[in-house]
């Protein structure tokens, strides 16, 4: 055939079929993530990942945010309806409550794994059901308590408290000069899971045995909310219990609250805006912040780490495209660049990042280098971070246990035997 009749015999093909043929089809990627409390994250997403990965696979990315406790109505809605993002950033456990709608991505895993010396033990229990990866980890936000080094100072805690008692103690003292401690205990995603889980672990409580069978209502459970009561009306500020994760941020940058579990935003925004932040005495405010654990109870220290998951959905039409995506942007070169502006505030979930060199530019961040690596205990414990640990975490049920003692709306016993009444309807 000549090249005329067969271009003749092309076109003829595409005016037939009414459209253009594949090759010519825009190969679009649509990824649904948070609203990053590090905006300059969403812009290397935006001006740089987007141009680069276009030029390189010819892949268009369209990335979209919305505010993180947004992400399970729209996954849900995008779910029974099979259409929407081809790809979304799931929190914590979500893999396993979605886990019917994902692609299997076992091979990505693998071979990122493989590559990046290994994908830390939590982020594969967050990620894996049935023995193959649901969902792609593409980051964990270590929960470290920022505090106010020189108001510290003033109450006589020259060094952050080790137990809870101490830090009730101290922040007795500090509510007195004016500077409670700030701590949310609304419905919300991150900064309140994130301090009454671990909360409840130090005082020996649990959501369940290791064979699944709840146990919250213990004699430990009711000593944390006991202790929560007292503390949070001796050293808090009472408005908490209606922050959101963004209220905490806002209350320690303005001077308001002394000390917050949070990630690194706190700290990176305070750097970032060196000239707009500063200490009561006119300092930049960034100097005056350190980093420390959660204190230890009764039964020792814990934490718990947001973990950012990355599911590509089987409704999907591009899911090929969102695999390649996602592989393209795991490599060292690519994922380096996002890394980088987060300063600390996320990590890689393998273990290669631990020994980035960003890790030597600064050391208030030092705090945040492992704790990814330290994550031992999930939601679901003493079983497993599974679809029951899923949904009555997304129900905020260990949170509200501590926020009805807190608020006064019902008494210690009262909200621990709550709780155990909603676990139980989950763990049946």
């Amino acid at each position: 055939m000549k090249r005329r009749d067969l271009l003749k015999a092309g076109i003829a093909g595409i005016l037939v079929a009414r459209q253009a043929p594949v090759f010519a089809q825009a190969n679009t990627v649509h990824i649904l993530r948070w609203a990053d409390f590090v905006p300059a994250a969403d812009k290397v997403l935006r001006e740089v990942f987007a141009p680069e990965v276009q030029k390189a696979l010819g892949i268009k990315l369209n990335v979209e945010t919305v505010n993180a406790n947004d992400i399970p109505a729209r996954a849900t809605a995008s779910i029974q309806s099979g259409n929407g993002p081809d790809i979304f950033m799931l929190l914590n456990n979500y893999p396993h409550l979605y886990a019917s709608a994902g692609v299997d991505v076992s091979a990505l895993a693998d071979e990122v794994g493989k590559a990046q010396g290994g994908i830390y033990e939590a982020s594969a229990q967050l990620n894996k059901v049935g023995g193959k990866w649901v969902s792609m980890p593409w980051s964990v936000i270590p929960a470290m308590i920022a505090y106010r080094k020189s108001w510290f100072d003033e109450v006589g805690a020259k060094t952050f408290p080790k137990t809870w008692q101490e830090y009730h103690t101290v922040g007795k003292k500090l509510k007195a000069n004016k500077h409670p401690i700030g701590q949310t205990l609304g419905n919300t995603f991150g900064d309140a899971p994130t301090f009454t889980y671990p909360l409840l672990w130090s005082f020996g409580g649990q959501e369940v045995d290791a064979k699944g069978k709840a146990m919250l209502n213990s004699k430990e459970t009711l000593a944390s909310v006991k202790f929560m009561t007292q503390f949070w009306k001796d050293a808090h500020d009472e408005g908490g219990l209606a922050w959101d994760d963004s209220n905490n941020n806002r209350a320690f940058l303005s001077g308001d609250i002394s000390a917050s579990l949070n990630g690194a935003s706190i700290y990176v925004a305070a750097l970032n805006g060196a000239d707009k932040f500063k200490t009561d005495k006119g300092a930049p405010l960034h100097t005056d912040i350190l980093h420390a654990p959660l204190p230890a109870g009764p039964k020792g220290a814990h934490a718990y780490h947001t973990a950012h998951n990355h599911m590509v959905m089987k409704y999907s039409k591009n899911a090929k495209g969102a695999i390649e995506f996602l592989r393209w942007a795991h490599r060292k070169g690519n994922y380096e660049k996002w890394f980088l502006v987060q300063k600390g505030f996320a990590v890689g979930t393998t273990r290669m990042w631990e020994k980035h060199d960003m890790w030597k530019n600064d050391p208030v961040m030092l705090p945040f280098r492992n704790g990814a690596a330290q994550q031992k205990r999930l939601m679901g414990f003493a079983s497993q971070p599974d679809k029951k640990a899923a949904e009555a975490w997304n129900k905020f049920i260990v949170t509200v246990m501590y926020a009805q003692a807190c608020g006064g709306k019902s008494t210690p016993e009262e909200a621990v035997k709550w709780a155990a009444g909603e676990l139980g309807k989950i763990y049946t």
